[in-house]
C-alpha cells in the first residue's frame, strides 16, 4: 500500500494517523472501478494540481485568491481546479460575493492511500459501514415546504407532511422540509467487547427555499442515539446549475444539487468536515448499549437559521451515495 501524503502546516507524523486523518482518507484500490481511479490518478499527475491541493489542504479559498497565492493565472487555476473536482480530489461551493457568486474550493483528504494488495486487518482495524437509503427513515416530524420525489416523479403531494407516511417513500430519492427531522435506524453489530475509535456520517444536503436560492442560510442539525453531536450551517439550496446525477425532467429552477458532508465523533469531541463543532465524545453516544444505532437529521424550530432542508440520495444530486454510517473500531 503506498501513501501520497497532502502536507498541512500542522505537521504529521507518518507512522501514526489520527482519528482525523483515518476519516479524511481517500482509498483508491486498482482492484476496483478502474476507470475512476484511473481519472484520479490522472488528475495527480500535474505539479501545478499537486500545488492546489498543497494549498487547498490549508486553506478555504476562492479561485482568484488560489491564483493569487501560488502566481498562477486565473484561468490556468480555473482549468485545474475542474480536472481536480471532477476527480473528486477536491469540493467547489458556490457561495455569494461581493460581485454576483464565487467559487470556493477545499481539500477533504489528508491521505491518499493506493492499494496494491489486500491490507491486513492488523493495520486497518475493523469497519462498519451502513448505506442508509434517504427513504427508510423510522421516525419523522416534519413542516412545509415538504416532499419528497424518486428518479421518476413525485411520491405523494407537495407539502402534505402526510405524503412521509407514502409506501413509495422507500424509493426516495430527494427528500426536504423546513424544520423538524427525520430519523433512521441500523441494526447494532458493534461485538461486545469493541473498542471503538470514531463514529462518522457522510451524506448530501442543502438549505430548503421555494424553487432555488443562493443565499438561504440554514442549521442542519444531527444526533446519534439521542444526542445532539453539532450542527452545519448550509450556505444555500443550490439550483441553476444541473446536478450531475439530477433527472433531465426536475426543471432547472429547482433544487439541483447539495455539498457532501461528514459528521466525525472521536473520543475527544465531534467534528464536521475536520472542524470541532462540540465536545460530544464517543463514551456519550452509548453505542454498545442498544441493539439498533439511531441517526436524527433535521432544522430546530428554534434555530438562529431555519431554512430547511434537502436530503438527497444516490441517484440525485452530485455524489452517487446514500447517507452512509461509518463506525471504525478494533
Amino acid at each position: 500500500m503506498a501513501k501520497v501524503l497532502i502536507r498541512s502546516e500542522a505537521g504529521f507524523e507518518p507512522h501514526r494517523l489520527s482519528d482525523q486523518q483515518n476519516d479524511r482518507t481517500m482509498q483508491l484500490d486498482i482492484r476496483s472501478d478502474r476507470p475512476d481511479v484511473l481519472t484520479k490518478f490522472k488528475a495527480l499527475a500535474s505539479e501545478p494540481r499537486i500545488k492546489i491541493l498543497e494549498y487547498l489542504a490549508n486553506h478555504f479559498c476562492n479561485l482568484t485568491e488560489i491564483a493569487e497565492a501560488l502566481e498562477m493565472n486565473l484561468a490556468t487555476v480555473t482549468m485545474h481546479v475542474n480536472v481536480l473536482e471532477q476527480a473528486g480530489l477536491i469540493v467547489c461551493e458556490h457561495r455569494p460575493g461581493e460581485r454576483g457568486t464565487q467559487r470556493v474550493c477545499s481539500c477533504q483528504f489528508d491521505w491518499f492511500n493506493v492499494h496494491m494488495v489486500r491490507m491486513r486487518e492488523a493495520d486497518i482495524g475493523k469497519l462498519l459501514e451502513f448505506p442508509i437509503r434517504i427513504g427508510s427513515y423510522s421516525d419523522f416530524q416534519v413542516t412545509p415546504t415538504c416532499g419528497m420525489v424518486s428518479d421518476e416523479g413525485l411520491i405523494g403531494l407537495l407539502d402534505d407532511p402526510a405524503s412521509f407516511y407514502e409506501p413509495e417513500r422507500i424509493n426516495a430519492q430527494l427528500l426536504w422540509f423546513h424544520s423538524g427531522y427525520l430519523e433512521y435506524r441500523c441494526p447494532n453489530r458493534l461485538p461486545p467487547s469493541a473498542d471503538i475509535e470514531s463514529l462518522s456520517l457522510s451524506l448530501e444536503l442543502c438549505s430548503e427555499a421555494p424553487m432555488f436560492h443562493m443565499d438561504w442560510p440554514s442549521d442542519i442539525s444531527v444526533w446519534i442515539n439521542g444526542i445532539e453531536i453539532g450542527s452545519w450551517t448550509s450556505p444555500s439550496d443550490f439550483g441553476g446549475i444541473r446536478g450531475k446525477l439530477t433527472p433531465a425532467w426536475q426543471r432547472e429552477s429547482d433544487t439541483q444539487y447539495g455539498l457532501l458532508k461528514v459528521w466525525q465523533v472521536t473520543n475527544a469531541e465531534s467534528r464536521v468536515d475536520g472542524l470541532k463543532v462540540s465536545e460530544v465524545r464517543l463514551e456519550q453516544l452509548k453505542l454498545l448499549e442498544h441493539p439498533y444505532i439511531s441517526v436524527r437529521i433535521g432544522v430546530k424550530e428554534n434555530a438562529r437559521h431555519v431554512g430547511g432542508v434537502n436530503l438527497f440520495g444516490a441517484k440525485f444530486g452530485n455524489y452517487p451515495q446514500d447517507i452512509v454510517l461509518r463506525i471504525r473500531y478494533h
